[in-house]
């Protein structure tokens, strides 16, 4: 310990002997990180706000569905209806950890609205539980359900402008019932609302489950939806729910299972970010390495003459290590602090985006450094810098002592 010390120290000083050369260094393993942090932070905002959204729009934490309904349900989904009263229903609604609990009932048909007409993909909810499970649903115009047994109908966005209703017009609904006969119903439309996905709010309405259930001529559900109060508790409460269940009469899928777009996101940006931080790793590795070669080339004299005197060839491959490390260290440092600050700096004041292609709507984004990308970026400092001094050192090591000490003579 005492030795390791000792040649931090001297480390230490050697690095200070050369002040201008350090700084630069150290500036460039800083800016570096800094950059990493910025766009890794950018990215990491991004991916949670997409998640929160994707969760609380449509999907919800977990859905509880008949086994085999994610595949046969949609084509014929009344063949896998939930009970409407259940035991377990309420056990699910007592447990620990789970906020709400609500019902939906999915069907499709045709919206009508004087000439035109349009093909739908509706949900059936009970508005007061929905309120809390889909607060990321935005209303555009008039206002949100409100009641189970109202008669009125929430469109989304892409589907109202292509129907050319809004809020109080008067809509026909035009379906075929789960026992195959034909049904509609005349609905007044309470508002229009918007999400992150253009593609849903193209296609989407929402009624309430009890005028659902009248026009599909039904008296269940065809997935339990709940939300958690913390995201993380997705695949706990999945295992936990389905050793609970049945599985021969009920299927537990968590949200991953289901955000197709959002996983295809994460994987797409993922590799981004990995493709930007082998770029700064490059960067920091050449001018690391160039900074040792040039400290290496001035002190190969002391080389010499600190050989001569008995040193070992590993402990002057050590000394150099250690010099390139403390850089990656005190860099590395460095530049997780100007990150953070700048990152709450930017998130306070807000970067406004524009809308995303097929939306009208902007948002302002904000840099959410978590600790995993802060370890992520001093690991990187770290091991860049090592490499980084590797060949330098060697080198160093392997001077031949004579030559070494006539370099300057």
């Amino acid at each position: 310990m005492s030795n390791l010390i000792t040649e931090l120290r001297i480390a230490i000083r050697n690095l200070r002997r050369n002040k201008n050369r350090t700084l630069v260094a150290l500036l460039t393993v800083a800016c570096g990180v800094i950059a990493y942090l910025l766009a890794g932070g950018f990215i990491e905002w991004i991916f949670a706000s997409m998640r929160e959204s994707t969760i609380r729009s449509q999907l919800g934490h977990i859905q509880i569905v008949k086994p085999g309904y994610m595949e046969k349900g949609i084509a014929d989904p009344y063949n896998f209806l939930l009970p409407a009263d259940s035991r377990e229903l309420q056990n699910i609604e007592q447990t620990p950890g789970i906020v709400n609990v609500a019902q939906r009932l999915a069907f499709s048909g045709l919206l009508s609205h004087g000439d035109a007409t349009i093909s739908f993909i509706g949900e059936g909810i009970e508005p007061e539980r929905e309120s809390v499970i889909s607060d990321q649903i935005h209303i555009r115009t008039g206002k949100n359900l409100e009641k189970s047994d109202e008669k009125s109908v929430l469109l989304g966005e892409g589907l109202a402008k292509n129907l050319g209703v809004s809020a109080g017009d008067t809509t026909v609904l035009l379906v075929t019932a789960a026992n195959g006969t034909p049904n509609a119903i005349e609905v007044k439309v309470s508002g229009t609302f918007f999400t992150a996905a253009k593609e849903f709010d193209d296609t989407a309405l929402r009624l309430p489950i009890d005028l659902a259930r009248k026009l599909m001529r039904v008296k269940s559900a065809t997935s339990w939806v709940l939300l958690l109060d913390n995201t993380k508790k997705t695949p706990h409460a999945t295992t936990q729910l389905r050793q609970t269940l049945s599985s021969t009469n009920f299927e537990v899928i968590p949200w991953t299972d289901l955000a197709d777009f959002y996983n295809k996101t994460v994987v797409l940006f993922g590799k981004q970010v990995n493709l930007m931080k082998m770029i700064i790793a490059v960067i920091i590795i050449l001018t690391i390495s160039n900074t040792q070669t040039m400290s290496v080339l001035e002190r190969t004299t002391e080389i010499g003459t600190i050989m001569a005197t008995g040193s070992r060839r590993s402990e002057i491959l050590r000394m150099f290590i250690i010099e390139g490390v403390l850089i990656g260290a005190i860099g590395g440092l460095i530049g997780v602090a100007l990150g953070y600050g700048i990152a709450e700096a930017l998130s306070i004041i807000g970067i406004p985006m524009p809308p995303p292609p097929g939306m009208d709507t902007g948002f302002t984004a904000a840099i959410a450094v978590t600790a995993n990308l802060a370890l992520d970026a001093l690991l990187l400092a770290f091991v860049t810098t090592l490499i980084a001094s590797i060949m330098p050192a060697w080198k160093a090591s392997r001077m031949n002592v004579v030559d070494a000490l006539r370099c300057n003579q």
